[in-house]
């Protein structure tokens, strides 16, 4: 079963998913990559996302470090790392923009400093692919002004007013993901080791919650719950997503401890998250199962399931389960069946609770070529661990 699982998650990310996007996403006229796509790859908005400019130029440097040295894959990658030098980056203040015309124009710059964290990750491959010492300084430069933007009391301008303060699980998965990553592409660093330790401490005490078996989304500033809808409502996908990054921790430090939390993570949060009537992820939930406030709640989103295919095969290999493949397997054939699209390559974004596109976009400043590849690539890697073992 491990070969055929390693060969047909290989055939999806060679033959389905990168025909989709490449050459297309390629923008020859500004550099960079365009993404929002229709279902038959035509253009429906010119528009960039800077985090897909970061998101894909990694994609592609890590299979060109993974998979296969392929040149045109490093030069994509490299007209993407230009684009987010010459045009995403704000002069006055140094960060990133958001969301920027073809051309670089911009048109918006958000409160958090995601576009940063994506950058960083994709210097870091460009450093390990090319042996570039500049690439690898500006790796850490954007590791910092990430952490510094969400760590440092007050840097980041208030959403809400401070009547109900609320912090946040995404900057320390983000912070623990992107800090792995710089650890993988060049090499162990004190201060990044202090922050993954810094990150897994926190997520664990404020929102892993085993008297609930959830994992809370947004909790108060000393971990206990905001009984208010933003402080109940669950991302299930978000959590498992989570999870499996604990779960790759626990794998390079051989530490059972943090496997079995990375387990009972995504345990809980399956259990929260699956249609037992539809099948597939909800996008959110209430951590008491009261109504959520978000109209899209019950729709299935792409991205949850690719961290479900993720973990179940992780928490497999950590824990030797065969629960966990059964899992993996009852995801797969659900996620493939209702995301995929056999005449056109690639998955949809979006779908109804009952498991109908809702859309035909295949991209959107959201959805690129990120989180679909990145499941691909680390599923056939995971499967053929598998096989060795």
């Amino acid at each position: 079963m491990s070969a055929d699982l390693a060969d047909f998650y290989l055939r999806q990310l060679r033959d389905d998913c990168l025909p989709f996007w490449f050459p297309r996403a390629v923008d020859e006229q500004h550099g960079g990559f365009l993404h929002c796509f229709d279902r038959d790859g035509t253009l429906v908005d010119s528009d960039k996302s800077v985090w897909a400019q970061g998101r894909m130029s990694w994609m592609l440097l890590t299979l060109y470090l993974e998979i296969e040295r392929r040149p045109e894959w490093l030069a994509w990658a490299e007209s993407g790392l230009r684009f987010l030098e010459e045009k995403c980056t704000d002069p006055e203040d140094g960060r990133l923009f958001f969301h920027v015309a073809r051309d670089g124009t911009p048109i918006r710059k958000r409160r958090y400093a995601y576009s940063e964290s994506f950058a960083s990750i994709a210097f870091a491959a460009h450093a390990a692919a090319t042996g570039s010492d500049e690439s690898a300084t500006k790796a850490r430069a954007l590791f910092d002004r990430f952490t510094d933007w969400h760590f440092t009391p007050g840097r980041i301008p208030p959403k809400f007013t401070e009547a109900r303060p609320l912090t946040s699980l995404g900057p320390r998965m983000i912070t623990l993901v992107t800090a792995q990553e710089l650890e993988l592409r060049l090499g162990k660093n004190d201060e990044i080791s202090a922050w993954i330790d810094r990150c897994l401490e926190e997520i664990e005490t404020l929102f892993v919650k085993p008297d609930l078996r959830v994992v809370m989304e947004n909790v108060a500033p000393d971990g206990s719950i905001s009984d208010h809808f933003d402080g109940r409502t669950l991302n299930p996908g978000h959590a498992i997503e989570g999870a499996w990054f604990i779960m790759e921790e626990a794998r390079r430090r051989g530490d059972s401890r943090l496997a079995k939390l990375g387990c009972d993570m995504f345990d809980w949060m399956w259990g929260r998250g699956w249609d037992r009537e539809h099948g597939g992820l909800f996008y959110f939930r209430d951590v008491f199962d009261r109504p959520v406030q978000e109209y899209w709640h019950a729709m299935k989103f792409w991205w949850p399931h690719d961290e479900a295919l993720i973990a179940t095969l992780m928490a497999h290999q950590l824990t030797g389960e065969t629960g966990y493949l059964a899992m993996h397997r009852h995801c797969q054939l659900w996620a493939f069946d209702h995301f995929s699209d056999p005449e056109h390559g690639e998955w949809y974004g979006y779908l109804h609770q009952d498991g109908r596109p809702s859309s035909n976009l295949k991209g959107s400043l959201w959805k690129s070529f990120f989180h679909h590849p990145r499941a691909l690539l680390l599923c056939h890697q995971l499967a053929s661990r598998m096989i060795k073992d």
